[in-house]
């Protein structure tokens, strides 16, 4: 492995050891998801040169297998890109379910404010409407006004005019 790593360009090098632990530890989500990607652009374009040398040197070759060992510096260069993609990949998912866990818990909090209008041992809360909602009876916020929406009232009246199009046609048919 390390003769592999010392056998890469420049650049590549450096973008392999971007993907330390210790690199990767002052990330955020988006730098992480920003390395993800060139790691990801290295691995497939040294997976597609392997692929390709390979698939030249099986007619030089004359078989597979003779050609599989002739290419094994680009197998492992596409290897260590790969080690180095599943590295980023397990960080990314680990800050991911964190960041989505915090903000579960934000939605959490705020849905807690919005609770009934008298809460835990029948304290009456202040206004909780906010004026993102509507109190109905129970004392719990309405929050879904899709009826009132506009995009409601046009879907209720396209199709009104369908049924009303459709019954007309039926009754042309009848009066001919």
């Amino acid at each position: 492995m390390k003769k592999t790593l010392n056998s890469l360009s420049e650049s590549d090098y450096l973008l392999v050891r971007e993907t330390k632990k210790s690199q990767m530890a002052g990330l955020d989500e988006d730098g992480l998801i920003d390395l993800h990607s060139r790691i990801r652009r290295a691995r497939n374009k040294h997976v597609t040169l392997y692929r390709r040398a390979g698939a030249e040197k099986v007619k030089a070759k004359g078989g597979r297998g003779s050609a599989k060992a002739a290419n094994v510096r680009n197998a492992a260069k596409a290897e260590v890109f790969e080690d180095a993609l599943s590295r980023v990949s397990r960080r990314l998912a680990r800050v991911s379910r964190d960041a989505a866990l915090e903000l579960k818990a934000e939605r959490l909090a705020r849905a807690r404010n919005d609770e009934p209008v008298s809460g835990k041992g029948g304290k009456p809360r202040k206004n909780a409407s906010d004026g993102k909602g509507k109190v109905n009876s129970s004392g719990r916020i309405r929050t879904d006004d899709t009826r009132d929406s506009p995009g409601r009232k046009k879907y209720e009246a396209s199709t009104i005019a369908a049924g009303a199009r459709r019954q007309t046609k039926k009754d042309r048919r009848h009066d001919s």
